[in-house]
Parts: structure tokens; sequence; C-alpha cells
């Protein structure tokens, strides 16, 4: 836990109840432009954990960076002790470029936990472990599926963590996802500093959702109230119906290319059989028939209108647990 004094990132010293942005610079853009990333420091009067709220590690998701946005503009941000940090664009060098990657065409969820003298998202990955995943307590990292696959909204952990597996009951997403822990990714990071980190995917890149940031700002006001940091004003609402943990999943891929016709809905569980869409060629004569091979629910759907032979299109939820 965060002690009363003495917080500091990067060389600037934030008080108790003192509200500070700190504009880090890693490097300038080949214009010679300065390019910050504004990290978002709040901290109460009370000490208590602090908790680190991250989105836009890959700088085209956007609804991810729109969901810490949402906490900081409704000052869900202010803890009632601790201390939290929010930064909503880790990779501000794609979110301008509209890019996933960094400029130097590495993802940086690939290369945590970094190096200082290495690339650009190295180095950029190595700040973050070094100056700021010391000093939290707690991690959430937010987002979105990429290349037009649309993700229901999902907290992915491993379930034999169980502090992880109680924090994901308590942020209640409609799924709880098993999901391996990925070297070099932020979220293998955390777990070897033993940050437990609750992952958030939801929507898709390129785009904002309103129903995807309203189920994320839900889920992280019911883990702050937990933890005793949220702020007595906001209210944390208990969920109307509890998360479906799924222990294993299905790919389905396309076995024709053409023209895309999603049938279902996400968040839909269907039955073996069910038609989920019809692939067409672009003249109207033919048309293939996608069917559920599996009963399960749909927490992926590919909203791109043309497919090719063997693009993933729907992810089955095939074994879970409500």
């Amino acid at each position: 836990m965060a002690k009363l004094n003495g917080f500091k990132l990067f060389g600037e010293n934030i008080a108790p109840g003192e509200s500070k942005t700190i504009y880090l610079e890693i490097a300038k853009l080949h214009t010679t432009t300065k390019l910050s990333i504004p990290i978002i420091v709040e901290r109460a009067e009370e000490p208590g954990p602090v908790i680190l709220i991250t989105a836009g590690i890959h700088g085209d998701e956007i609804n991810g960076i729109d969901i810490v946005r949402q906490l900081v503009a409704q000052k869900i941000n202010c803890p009632l002790r601790g201390t939290i940090v929010c930064i909503p664009i880790v990779n501000v060098f794609g979110f301008v470029n509209r890019s996933r990657a960094f400029p130097d065409g590495r993802d940086l969820n690939r290369v945590f936990p970094g190096s200082k003298n290495g690339s650009l998202a190295s180095r950029f990955a190595y700040e973050i472990m070094t100056e700021i995943l010391p000093k939290v307590d707690y991690c959430l990292d937010f987002h979105t599926g990429g290349a037009q696959r649309f993700n229901a909204p999902q907290i992915r952990i491993e379930f034999d963590n169980p502090t992880l597996y109680e924090l994901a009951k308590l942020f209640n997403a409609p799924f709880t996802v098993h999901s391996k822990n990925l070297a070099k990714t932020f979220r293998n990071s955390c777990d070897k500093l033993g940050k437990p980190m609750l992952l958030f995917e939801g929507g898709k890149s390129d785009d904002i959702n309103k129903e995807i940031s309203r189920q994320a700002i839900e889920g992280i006001k019911r883990v702050l109230n937990h933890l005793g940091v949220l702020c007595a004003r906001v209210k944390a609402n208990p969920p109307s119906q509890h998360t479906v943990f799924v222990s294993e999943t299905q790919w389905i891929r396309a076995k024709v290319s053409g023209l895309f016709h999603n049938e279902i809905e996400i968040g839909q569980r269907v039955k073996k059989g069910t038609v989920l869409a019809n692939i067409t060629d672009p003249y109207g004569s033919i048309s293939k028939k996608i069917k559920a091979p599996v009963e399960g629910y749909v927490i992926n759907i590919n909203h791109s209108p043309i497919v090719y032979q063997g693009d993933a299109i729907y992810h089955l939820a095939t074994h879970w647990q409500a």
C-alpha cells in the first residue's frame, strides 16, 4: 500500500490530496515535434492502494481510451483513499497515426519488460516497468478486438489465480474468459511482479461503442468500491446478472471467400446447427451458410463486410460456468 507521503513518478512528487498530470516525453517525432504522454494522478488525503488504469497500448483501440477518458471526465478517478493513476493513451504514437503499433513497427504489448537501450517501443515498456509498476498495487488495462473483430465485454484472466478470479467476479463483465498469460505482454510482466491485473476486452478497433463503455465503467466502479477507493459520491451499481466464466473457446473460420452477412448478436447463446451467417459472392449466384459447430456463446464477431477463406469470423465460448 502507498504511504501517506513520498509518492513520486518520473521525478515529480504528488502530495496527499493533490492532483497532477505528468507529461512523459520518451521521444520526438521525425519532425522534431515533441509528443508527450499524459499520466493523470489523483491522490486522496488518506493512504490506501495505488491503482493503475491504462488503455491505448494499441493506438487504434479507441474504445478503451474512451473508457479511461470517461473515468477522468466523471471524476471517478478521484479516490476516497489511496491513489489512482490513469494513462488513457499509452501508445500516443500509434493513436496519432491510428495505428496498432509504435512507429518502429513493434507491438508494444509484445516487448515487455522492455529495454533501456532497445527499440522505441521497448524503451517505453521499460519506463512503465521501472518507474510506474513498482509503485502500484492493482492494474486495470483496457483493450478492444482488432481487425474489425468485435469482442463482447469480457475480462481475461488465468483462472488459477484466486485474487484475479475474485476481482473478475466483482468486475462482473458479461464474460470472464480463461486466457493464457503470454510472454512479453504487459499482463505477464504485471504477473511476474505480483501486481494483479484485470485485462478488459470489448468492442473493436477504430470504434466507440456506448454499451461497451458502460459495462466497463460499471465494472471499474465495483472493483474500486471493493478496494475501498471509490469516492463516496459515486455509486457502484450491483450487477443485474453474474458473469459467465468461460474455460474453453473455439474459433470459426470462413470456408469460402465473399460478402459476409452476419445473422446473430454479440453475446448470444446459440445451439449446434444455428445459422450464424451467410457468405455470398457479389453476383447473386452463390450463398454459403455458416452454422455453429457446437452450442456456445458468441463472444466475438467479425464486422468486416468482406472475408477471405480462413478468416476468423466468430469466437465461441464452448465450455462455461454461470
